[in-house]
């Protein structure tokens, strides 16, 4: 887990700020870069080989996403950085994927960094995967690490025609990409919630060393979507506060109804922790019980045995002058003796509830 959360940046060392170096790894051999540019009757989408074939979009009263999948060019990426005029420091941070979220304006744009989480039903594990948008007068730019994305439902309503996405501007489109990604956290939790509660059923019912891995699996597991989305809910309050030409007033609700929905999944996520530890509390105790019920089972064995043990011993002994050691039904009385003693100590343990 420690290595999904911390990525060495040992390399960045002593360099100055602003200098592009990938801190990640390498996902793809090529960078992908999609186009869709789009106003109400209109749309296009294309996936170019140039990245200067996506300039002229740049400057289109149309709306334009450009989609960068792929971080390790940071020549692709310089290239952008000149031609829209983005900071160098914005540049370094979307080529560093150990960013935490965050949000920062600038003259001709806004910047925000999100997390974009998807389980793994196979590995039973969360991928995380640093997405960066930029808002701009006419254009959205996405810059994530690899292929495979939670925004085919976006570039399925943009293909609508009467679709909302069609008939606003750049920003309802930066808030549907972030919508989109918020409403994947869902999607997540209700996967571990559902393993949350099939951990609850075998910690009472059949607690084993495989449930006890699985817990401490969760808990990293909330952990990790804690520190990912924790920080989302201030970087969206700031967004709705700002006063900024990017937002317009009509997506401003949208923004504020997506801040709701982050509080929700902290909130759940919260919950789930309080569950797990619930849950990893009550397999402690009922493996403790367990024990317990062994041992008292031992120790009433054990009990029953001791005067049994002992008048073996004392027959046991080589004495000549021993009392009954030549009497015709001593060894039937022995048993006789041994067995009326079992049956009184097991009705003295029942009548005691012991058993």
């Amino acid at each position: 887990m420690l290595s999904r959360l911390i990525k060495k940046q040992s390399h960045k060392i002593g360099l100055p700020p602003g200098t592009m170096v990938h801190i990640g790894e390498k996902k793809m051999r090529h960078v992908k870069i999609t186009v869709i540019d789009y106003n109400p009757p209109h749309h296009d989408t294309r996936v170019i080989k140039k990245i200067e074939e996506a300039f002229p979009f740049r400057d289109s009263p149309n709306v334009s996403w450009l989609d960068v999948t792929g971080l390790h060019e940071t020549e692709t990426l310089q290239k952008i950085g000149d031609y829209y005029r983005i900071h160098p420091l914005v540049l370094e941070d979307i080529i560093n994927t150990a960013q935490r979220p965050k949000f920062e304006i600038y003259q001709n744009y806004i910047f925000v960094v999100m997390k974009m989480l998807r389980y793994d039903e196979a590995k039973e594990e969360i991928n995380v995967e640093q997405i960066s948008l930029i808002l701009g007068k006419h254009f959205v730019m996405t810059f994530q690490e690899h292929e495979g994305d939670v925004f085919d439902p976006v570039r399925e309503r943009i293909k609508n025609a009467q679709s909302r996405l069609r008939n606003h501007g750049p920003d309802y489109l930066f808030y549907a990409l972030m919508d989109v990604i918020v409403d994947n956290y869902f999607l997540i939790l209700e996967y571990l919630g559902e393993h949350i509660e099939d951990l609850e059923g075998k910690a009472v019912n059949h607690p084993e060393s495989k449930t006890i891995q699985r817990i401490q699996a969760i808990k990293r597991e909330l952990i990790l979507m804690r520190r990912t989305i924790w920080p989302l809910r201030e970087v969206i309050s700031t967004i709705t506060r700002e006063d900024t030409p990017f937002i317009t007033k009509f997506s401003v609700p949208y923004l504020r109804d997506l801040y709701d929905h982050t509080i929700q999944v902290i909130d759940t996520i919260e919950t789930f922790r309080e569950m797990i530890g619930s849950v990893l509390d009550l397999y402690l105790s009922n493996m403790s019980n367990k024990m317990n019920e062994i041992m008292k089972v031992l120790t009433i064995i054990a009990t029953i045995f001791i005067p049994l043990t002992f008048l073996a011993g004392i027959y046991g002994m080589n004495f000549e002058s021993m009392p009954e050691l030549h009497w015709k039904w001593g060894y039937p009385v022995f048993w006789l003796v041994i067995f009326f003693l079992f049956i009184v100590l097991l009705l003295f343990f029942r009548r005691r509830k012991w058993l």
